[in-house]
């Protein structure tokens, strides 16, 4: 990975528990390797419901979203000095709006849903993609939302792949189900109309929250209540054959419980596979997915 810096702050955090104000205290917990473990058991994996899995570029920020009195917020957990870091609400995560689902590209933009309206006309609080860019001066840019990818129905969850192509959960009319997958590719740097991901993707149930791999040739996602799954909802994943996508298949006992596992993302060199299961956030060496990752 980039980062030497992102190892150490991993290496880091997991040697320390939550902070109260500036104290620390020493907490060791292995880092994973077959089995999938809590992360950052008390500070990301708390007592609230807390979910999503991103970090910045250089491995110093670690973003996830906690869910409290019927909002959702977005936290950044900050590498400050060699033996301290901070807890704070992100920058861009507005008190008077929910915001969740960060997905973070290498130059630093973050892609995120958020029930904040579009303009002074939008009165249907659905919930849309939106991004913000870091500037040079440590600021962010105002949140710009997706056009062309947006409707007044809900989207949730996005992942990119390498050549911009733009992934996510809809309720859009002419699906299979209630939330379908869907794909808007970027071309001459514009969105196209969405396409539906299929029926080997999408059932009559809910599917979302898919990770696409950099090179789109797999894909993880979370289908609700599917027939055949361990519990509440699984993780499911598909490969390409063709240019086709082969039907999902379930990701296993290694990842599923009889409760529900979403919001799958990658660490950014690849090499931890990062997912949330009721009410904590996971990870796991990515070795052990059904599929192998090209990196």
């Amino acid at each position: 990975m980039k980062s030497i810096l992102y190892l150490y702050f991993v290496l880091f955090l997991l040697t320390s528990c939550a902070p109260e104000k500036e104290n620390h205290t020493s907490y060791p917990t292995p880092s994973p390797d077959s089995v999938a473990l809590p992360f950052l058991p008390g500070i990301v994996s708390s007592d609230s419901l807390d979910f999503n899995a991103a970090f910045s570029p250089d491995g110093k920020t670690f973003y996830f979203c906690r869910a409290e009195n019927g909002k959702w917020d977005i936290y950044q957990v900050s590498l400050t000095t060699k033996d301290k870091y901070t807890i704070t609400l992100a920058p861009f995560s507005e008190k008077q709006y929910s915001q969740a689902d960060p997905f973070i590209l290498p130059n630093g933009t973050i892609y995120y849903i958020s029930n904040r309206p579009k303009d002074e006309r939008d009165t249907i609080r659905d919930y849309d993609i939106w991004k913000v860019r870091p500037n040079n001066d440590g600021t962010w840019s105002l949140p710009e939302n997706i056009e062309g990818v947006n409707t007044d129905s809900t989207e949730y969850y996005v992942s990119l792949a390498e050549n911009g192509n733009l992934y996510f959960a809809s309720t859009r009319q002419g699906g299979y189900g209630g939330l379908d997958l869907y794909v808007s590719k970027l071309a001459n740097g514009k969105y196209t109309i969405p396409e539906n991901l299929g029926a080997s993707i999408n059932t009559a149930t809910d599917e979302h929250d898919p990770l696409i791999t950099h090179d789109e040739q797999s894909i993880i996602f979370t289908s609700y209540n599917r027939p055949g799954g361990y519990g509440e909802a699984d993780l499911y994943y598909s490969t390409k054959k063709n240019g086709q996508w082969l039907p999902a298949q379930n990701m296993g006992k290694r990842f599923n419980t009889p409760t529900y596992e979403y919001c799958p993302n990658f660490s950014p060199d690849g090499k931890y596979f990062f997912y949330s299961s009721e009410y904590n956030v996971k990870w796991i060496h990515s070795d052990y997915l059904p599929f192998t990752l090209l990196k």
